[in-house]
């Protein structure tokens, strides 16, 4: 094990999501999951704004739509550990707060690296 480091497995989420509607997606979601990285919580990460396009099949709640549509999203991501129950509760926080019928969430396995308390203390980029 190296003992500048430690590698923890979790899942990285990203959500597609119109920018007023990500502080509502956001509240919701860190009242099931801190989010926590070591001596922080809260730690996410959102994208430029981009384009999200899609085609209404008309098997939903929307019509049918002949065109491609276009709207402006941000793609939010985030790093749990939670699983079970607690990722059940995260997912659904997510699903109950997001403004579309099917939101884009992608569940993506993955590990992150994490420092450990008490080195590298005196490196002058920090």
């Amino acid at each position: 094990m190296p003992e500048r480091y430690q590698i923890e497995t979790g899942l990285r989420i990203l959500v597609q999501c119109p920018a007023e509607a990500l502080p509502r997606v956001q509240a919701a979601v860190l009242a099931c999951d801190p989010l926590a990285h070591g001596d922080y919580d809260r730690v996410s990460f959102s994208s430029a704004a981009g384009v999200q396009s899609f085609r209404a099949l008309g098997g939903g709640r929307n019509r049918a739509t002949t065109d491609t549509v276009t709207v402006d999203c941000l793609e939010w991501q985030i790093f749990t550990t939670a699983q079970d129950a607690a990722l059940d509760a995260l997912l659904c926080a997510i699903y109950d707060t997001h403004p579309y019928e099917e939101p884009v969430i992608h569940l993506i396995p993955a590990q992150r690296c994490r420092h450990r308390r008490g080195m590298d203390e005196d490196n002058p980029n920090r």
